[in-house]
């Protein structure tokens, strides 16, 4: 057995230098949350998302027992990143951040500004555990939570509104592309015999066609008359392991008091015939609004992780 999961940790960074007991007793706090339920999860592998930096990330390994094992890949334009904590031995760690070829930069805002690279980088790793090898992706995808220029949460007018919101969503559009076309390459067509994993916070719903976008080809989906029938595309497919999860538990994060499934685990075949079962760890969670610097200083997470274990023999 091996239990693998995802969880973003929402904005784990270490208080500034002057930072007042106050804030340190917010963050102790927070580190403490977090590694209560960590433990009680108890994953071999965990991607998680949101941190702030190594020496944070090693603030929360510290307080886990035993040995971990800890990536990160490089920050974003907020400082945030995503990595993986694993008990496992990391091999072949590598940044994904191009754009699928062929696909073109992409407007970002008003201005000519355009990106041709995710944002936040995925991180690739590799873990070996009962003679089976595992690729486990860790992403983080555009939030859906807009932001606008100078900092601003709250837009001038709906036109604004209205032309971000597109601009978010051709952004998250394309850094899906690039994780697909990254985990299309580590299947290579067989993905009956390779494990790969995409996890991470995706800041969109299993049917939304940004998720959709990592399954690879149609058909075969968890819950259908045509998942236990193998078809020529059953190499290439990345199933969504959302069905699976308790319904009383299908969300991770809950905003405006309404409950949403935005983080995800996505396996290949080999992974999907051995799954055993998936919790999002039934932690309290705060709602949330479209404002973030509410949560400032907040113990715990705004998003519950989601865990799956697999029966690998």
């Amino acid at each position: 057995m091996i239990t693998i999961g995802t969880w973003n940790l929402e904005n784990l960074f270490r208080p500034g230098g002057d930072a007042s007991a106050d804030v340190e007793a917010a963050y102790e706090a927070k580190l403490k949350a977090l590694a209560e339920t960590i433990t009680e999860l108890a994953p071999e592998v965990l991607a998680v998302q949101e941190v702030g930096g190594p020496e944070a990330l090693a603030d929360l390994v510290d307080r886990l027992a035993g040995t971990w094992h800890t990536a990160l890949a490089d920050p974003d334009g907020r400082g945030i990143r995503v990595g993986i904590l694993s008990h496992l031995p990391l091999s072949d760690v590598e940044q994904v951040v191009d754009f699928p070829e062929g696909l073109r930069p992409i407007q970002v805002g008003d201005t000519d500004t355009t990106m041709s690279k995710m944002g936040r980088p995925a991180l690739r790793v590799r873990v070996e555990t009962n003679g089976h090898t595992l690729d486990v992706i860790s992403c983080h995808l555009k939030s859906k939570l807009l932001s606008f220029p100078g900092g601003r949460f709250n837009p001038k007018d709906e036109d604004e509104r209205t032309r971000f919101a597109v601009y978010a969503l051709n952004r998250r559009s394309a850094e899906a592309a690039a994780v697909r076309a990254y985990a299309t390459n580590l299947l290579a067509g067989d993905g009956q015999h390779r494990a790969v994993i995409v996890a991470g916070d995706l800041n969109d719903e299993p049917e939304a066609a940004t998720t959709q976008l990592l399954h690879g080809p149609s058909g075969s989906e968890i819950g259908t008359d045509a998942f236990d029938r193998p078809d020529r595309g059953d190499g290439q497919r990345l199933w969504n392991l959302a069905p699976l999860i308790p319904e009383d538990q299908r969300f991770s994060r809950i905003y405006r008091g309404r409950g949403e499934l935005i983080d995800h685990l996505l396996v290949s075949h080999v992974l999907v015939k051995v799954v055993q079962t998936v919790t999002t760890g039934e932690i309290e969670i705060p709602s949330i609004t479209d404002q973030p610097s509410e949560r400032r200083n907040q113990a715990g997470s705004d998003h519950r992780p989601m865990v799956a274990v697999f029966n690998l023999v």
